[in-house]
C-alpha cells in the first residue's frame, strides 16, 4: 500500500497507453510521445494535464476540434483509499466529468508512478469493449 506522502509532488508523463481487455491489444491514444504532468499537493489538491504528440496551433475550427481531442485536463480534491486515489473533479476539459469522482489505482516504484484507470468502455473507442488506461510518470521534485 502506497502512502499519501510518496504520492505528493510533481510527476512528468513518461508513457500513456490503453489496454483492450478482450484482445490484450495496446494502443497510444495521444501518440507514442505525449506530454503531461500530474501535480499532487499535501493539502489534497490534484491537477492533471495530458497533451498529444505533435500538437500545432490551430488555423481552422477543424484544427481546434483536433486539439481538444488530444487533451485531457482536470483538477479537484483527492483522497487516498488503499492503493487508489479518488479525485472529486471540480474543473475539467469535459464538462460531464465535473462533480464526478475519478478513481485511479497507483503504485510507486523507483521514482516512477504507475496509474491505472478502472476497466470501462471509453466513448472514443466503444467498439473495442472494455479498456483501461495505463500511465507512467517520473517524479520531477
Amino acid at each position: 500500500m502506497e502512502s499519501k506522502k510518496s504520492l505528493v509532488g510533481t510527476w512528468k508523463l513518461f508513457s500513456y497507453e490503453v489496454e483492450v481487455k478482450e484482445s490484450g491489444e495496446f494502443f497510444y491514444p495521444l501518440g507514442e510521445n505525449p506530454t503531461g504532468f500530474i501535480c499532487i499537493t499535501e493539502n489534497n489538491h490534484v491537477m492533471v494535464t495530458l497533451t498529444g504528440e505533435g500538437r500545432k496551433p490551430a488555423s481552422s475550427s477543424e484544427d481546434s476540434t483536433e486539439l481538444l481531442n488530444s487533451l485531457v485536463s482536470y483538477a479537484g480534491t483527492y483522497r487516498i483509499e488503499g492503493n487508489e486515489w479518488i479525485t472529486s473533479v471540480q474543473v475539467a476539459w469535459k464538462p460531464d466529468w465535473v462533480n464526478t469522482e475519478q478513481r485511479r489505482q497507483f503504485e510507486i516504484k523507483d521514482n516512477h508512478l504507475r496509474v491505472l484507470t478502472t476497466w470501462r468502455v471509453m466513448p472514443n473507442w466503444a467498439d473495442k469493449g472494455l479498456q483501461r488506461s495505463i500511465l507512467t510518470f517520473v517524479k520531477t521534485d
